[in-house]
């Protein structure tokens, strides 16, 4: 109608008037203007952050080959790495086809709010498309008329050429109108999502940060070949290989390793498992469209069999649009279905990978648990015969000393077996065992230098010439009666209170290690023996004769030991056989005389056993009291008493001199 009206009038203002009028018309006509036909492209953000879902999701590919251990683990995660590799190809495949989708549909602005600068936008496009079919109805009206003019004569002439000059000034006039409405439209696009170019420019940055996926496969004989698997079919359980764990320490580690991998696999599944879904709510709605277009192409075709020749024409076009946009969304919706099935494929091998690694962990807690109960059979039977044997000790061993030895031996064997059982139990082969006694030696060795020298020391101390319970011995300067012996410490009764031999009510402990400090002695009886040397120092007259006095209190004090004579000899002759040097006068009491400016100091050595010590003390005192007031030549002048000085437990060098 436009055109016509021009040809009628000719006039310019009308024609800008209508052009104006056009324009208005275009934007108020927006609402009724037909639907564009549905597209496949997809929005540039959902096609880029499809791809970073698929390189994430490659990039776990490490964490396979750290978790596997054995030969088949490794054949497992090479099967996968090569459908990995696909399947990124393949996204990649499909990010291209729908860069070119969106390259051939035109901008792909979509506001984010469907308010006025939604409805301005349209107004905008169907602007541009109403003025590109005036101009091409202007040009077309234009290219007629010129060739209408070179026929033209006379007044016909006239008008043609007045009317060619008229259409020259509207083409334009509205090329410029159409160039500012597209570089507005280019740019309200452009501002709303990425440009096709930029779109292009991302996946290929994509691409080489990944270029071993991206690539031909080295292994395959053509892009996008199936891997050639060495592993076995899929769909069945990887199985591994038999555990070398021999003891139970090598089971409760390979337990959680097990563990561990099996957690890996779990998460790798749960990735693939959201790719796969990612992969099914892109290819869906293609699929559709496929769908859609495949029964259109049927219509199409069954038209044309009762189609005219006219008809035929247009029904060609619309076969040919439909097979451009069936070409286009097959492009994208095929990588699509690859993937797929790899992924079907990758998940069914973690799947049977997980199923193996359950298997053997299963197994492995079976076998720890039967070890474990064997283990506390074998402990059981164990304290059973411990307490066997204690309780045979108690009943048929009747001398304390030999008792406790026998305990003492029951204890440290008892214990030796135990820590050996345990040991070998849980190290299994003699590399572990080894290993673990290096690192236990090295840690106790530090830690507990103290307490191994008194658990050595245990051993010196129940030696030959040890010690035993009831023996009395002179620790430093604690004399006492051992009442234990442990394998780190002894513990002694004080001795002292109230007399030689009486209890103080103190118990004094000391470790084991003693024997190893030469600034403290350690003094305990011969074995056998019993006794010890004492002393008493007393004063006689200078004038006295050293006969008499060597006879009356030797004699005095020979007297009193008479009575202890027959124990005496026969812890003499104990000493003779235990000892190899013993000297050859008997136990018997000693005097030693020493002149001093105005008397005589006597000093009498005697022995003296131990269980009767005090009593003999106070004996032998009385006796020399008796012997010196007896004699009047033995008294000092001017002495009502003498004074009598005693010394005990008199060292071997003292009683010798």
């Amino acid at each position: 109608m436009i055109e016509g009206f021009v040809k009628r009038k000719g006039s310019t203002w009308l024609v800008i008037a209508l052009i104006a009028f056009g324009t208005v018309s275009a934007t108020l006509a927006f609402a009724e203007a037909p639907a564009e036909p549905a597209s496949s492209a997809l929005s540039a953000p959902l096609i880029i952050q499809f791809l970073n879902q698929t390189i994430n999701w490659y990039r776990q590919l490490p964490a396979e080959q750290r978790i596997a251990r054995e030969p088949n683990d490794q054949i497992v995660v090479y099967d996968n790495r090569q459908i990995a590799l696909q399947v990124v190809r393949l996204a990649f495949d499909f990010a291209r086809a729908q860069a070119e989708i969106v390259a051939k549909s035109g901008p792909s602005y979509q506001p984010q709010s469907t308010g006025q600068e939604a409805v301005r936008y349209q107004a905008l496009r169907a602007m541009q498309a109403r003025l590109d079919k005036l101009l091409k109805d202007t040009q077309a009206e234009y290219d007629s008329d010129q060739k209408k003019l070179a026929t033209a004569t006379g007044k016909k002439r006239r008008e043609l050429e007045s009317q060619v000059s008229e259409l020259q000034g509207e083409l334009k006039l509205f090329a410029a109108r159409r160039d500012a409405v597209r570089n507005m439209v280019e740019f309200v696009g452009g501002a709303g999502s990425l440009s096709t170019t930029g779109l292009k420019a991302q996946i290929e940055t994509l691409a080489a940060s990944i270029p071993e996926a991206t690539s031909n496969f080295a292994t395959s004989g053509r892009p996008g070949a199936a891997p050639q698997s060495s592993a076995q079919p899929l769909g069945t359980a990887v199985v591994p290989e038999a555990s070398d764990a021999f003891g139970m320490w090598d089971l409760v580690d390979d337990i959680f390793t097990q563990t561990q991998r099996i957690n890996t696999v779990n998460a790798l599944i749960q990735q693939t498992d959201a790719l796969s879904r990612a992969v099914k709510d892109l290819r869906a709605p293609m699929v559709a469209q496929i769908r859609e277009m495949s029964k259109q192409g049927d219509a199409l075709a069954a038209q044309a069999d009762t189609a005219g020749p006219a008809q035929l024409d247009e029904v060609k076009k619309q076969l040919d649009d439909l097979a451009s946009q069936f070409t286009q969304v097959t492009s994208a919706a095929i990588p699509l279905g690859k993937m797929a099935v790899l992924l079907s494929i990758y998940k069914r091998s973690l799947t049977s990978w997980r199923t193996g690694m359950e298997t053997r962990n299963s197994a492995n807690w079976k076998s720890l648990g039967v070890r474990l109960g064997f283990l506390g059979l074998v402990l059981a039977l164990l304290f059973v015969a411990s307490e066997v044997w204690r309780r045979a000790v108690y009943r048929y061993v009747r001398d304390p000393r030999q008792r406790h030895q026998f305990l003492l031996l029951r204890r440290f064997i008892f214990w030796l077996i135990i820590a050996l059982i345990i040991v070998f139990t849980f190290a299994g082969r003699l590399t572990s065992v080894l290993t673990f006694a290096g690192l236990l030696t090295a840690g106790v060795a530090v830690a507990l230098q103290g307490v191994i020298m008194s658990v050595v020391g245990y051993f010196f101390l129940i030696g030959k010439f040890g010690i035993r319970v009831g023996d009395r011995v002179q620790i430093g300067g604690v004399t006492g009666e051992v009442i234990d012996i442990g394998l780190v410490r002894l513990h002694l009764m004080e001795l002292g209170g109230g007399g030689f031999d009486t209890p103080t009510g103190r118990v004094v402990a000391f470790s084991n290690s003693i024997v190893f400090q030469p600034s403290a002695g350690l003094f305990k009886q011969i074995p056998g023996t019993s006794f010890l040397w004492h002393e008493i120092t007393l004063t006689v007259p200078r004038s006295a004769d050293f006969g008499v006095i060597k006879q009356k209190l030797l004699g005095a004090v020979s007297d009193v030991l008479a009575d202890y004579r027959t124990e005496l000899e026969r812890q003499y002759k104990e000493m003779q056989r235990t000892v190899l040097s013993v000297p050859a006068e008997a136990l018997r009491p000693k005097i030693q005389l020493h002149i001093l400016p105005s008397s005589i100091e006597a000093v009498i050595r005697y022995p003296v056993d131990l269980r009767h010590e005090s009593e003999i003390d106070e004996r032998v005192s009385h006796a020399l009291l008796n012997a010196v007031e007896g004699d009047p030549g033995l008294k000092l002048p001017g002495v009502e008493s003498p004074a009598l000085r005693l010394r005990t437990n008199l060292t071997a060098a003292d009683a010798a001199g």
